[in-house]
């Protein structure tokens, strides 16, 4: 049966002119979350109170509050990561979920390269100084020709492989499904977490956050990349422990690190962010208009097309504890 209550928490799509007609032709009574705000607690269940079916992004729908949203019967997935829905609440509750992988993948991956590049040659360390009034060069490194470590080899992770064979950089990946047709495609090579942490010049994470993956990159898991190396993170905020990460960028174990995301959003730890080693961005990687108009036409589909919480979905994007 297809959806009759239909409410949109995402701000984005809530935003987008072109979303909301699309979604409106094929459910009239949509609402959407015009507040300017990220939704929580009890405002986000007055908001989704009646709704059959929910359009979510960010927003937290773990147990507690699926409970109190009885009428809930579908969530459309606008973005691809699962880490805020308790799929195995939706699951004991009969909620189906609509998900599709890597809508935002080219847009994500496009975000991690540019990543590289700043840190590897101090782009933004540079413009912050020229606004203190200091002009110098500062020299850097080519991203041709390192040797880059993609921890995360799903949708995102291919893609950032594929765009990295135009710098001829040599290309680790490690993966707990391996895919020796694409490593082969590809030339990248398949390795363990640790030999990939010790040979890599750059290191970049495309995980889910799960309980596995939670902390991975805790201090001990830090100290075994390549003194001087750089870390990007456009997957998402926990998993690397992120007092520990400062320190390392303090001391000059590391060389930089360029963050998408964080645990909490927004950080409230300055420590990191205010380090001159370090980039940050505010969640912007699947922020692309291309990749927003992909993700909200993905959720609307998924709303139509949402089956069995946990049935459908691949074993690196569930998060059941």
């Amino acid at each position: 049966m297809p959806p009759r209550h239909v409410a949109v928490l995402s701000r984005s799509f809530s935003a987008h002119p072109q979303l909301r007609s699309e979604l409106l032709a094929r459910c009239p009574g949509a609402r959407f979350n015009d507040s300017g705000r990220t939704l929580a607690g009890d405002d986000l269940v007055r908001f989704l109170a009646g709704a059959d079916a929910a359009v979510v992004a960010l927003e937290k729908l773990d147990a507690p509050t699926l409970a109190r949203l009885p009428d809930l019967q579908t969530i459309g997935k606008y973005g691809v990561g699962l880490d805020n829905v308790d799929l195995a609440a939706c699951q004991r509750q009969g909620i189906r979920v609509g998900w599709t992988g890597g809508v935002n993948r080219r847009s994500v991956a496009e975000l991690t390269i540019a990543f590289m590049i700043d840190a590897l040659r101090h782009v933004v360390r540079s413009n912050r100084e020229i606004l203190a009034g200091q002009f110098r060069q500062i020299q850097g490194r080519q991203l041709s020709g390192r040797t880059v470590g993609v921890v995360g080899c799903g949708h995102v992770g291919k893609e950032v492989v594929r765009l990295l064979r135009a710098f001829d950089c040599r290309v680790l990946v490690h993966d707990l499904a391996p895919d020796p047709a694409f490593c082969a495609e590809t030339g990248a090579e398949p390795s363990a977490l640790d030999p990939l942490l010790a040979a890599s010049d750059v290191v970049t994470l495309h995980l889910p956050l799960t309980p596995a993956t939670r902390l991975l990159f805790d201090g001990t898991r830090l100290a075994r990349m390549r003194p001087g190396a750089v870390l990007v993170n456009t997957a998402r905020g926990g998993i690397v422990d992120e007092p520990a990460l400062a320190v390392a960028l303090a001391e000059g174990r590391l060389g930089a690190a360029a963050f998408d995301v964080f645990l909490p959003e927004p950080p409230v730890d300055r420590s990191l962010v205010d380090l001159p080693n370090f980039i940050a961005t505010g969640h912007i990687g699947g922020s692309s208009a291309e990749a927003v108009l992909a993700m909200g036409r993905a959720a609307i589909e998924g709303l139509f097309n949402a089956i069995d919480a946990l049935s459908h979905l691949p074993p690196y994007a569930r998060n059941e504890g």
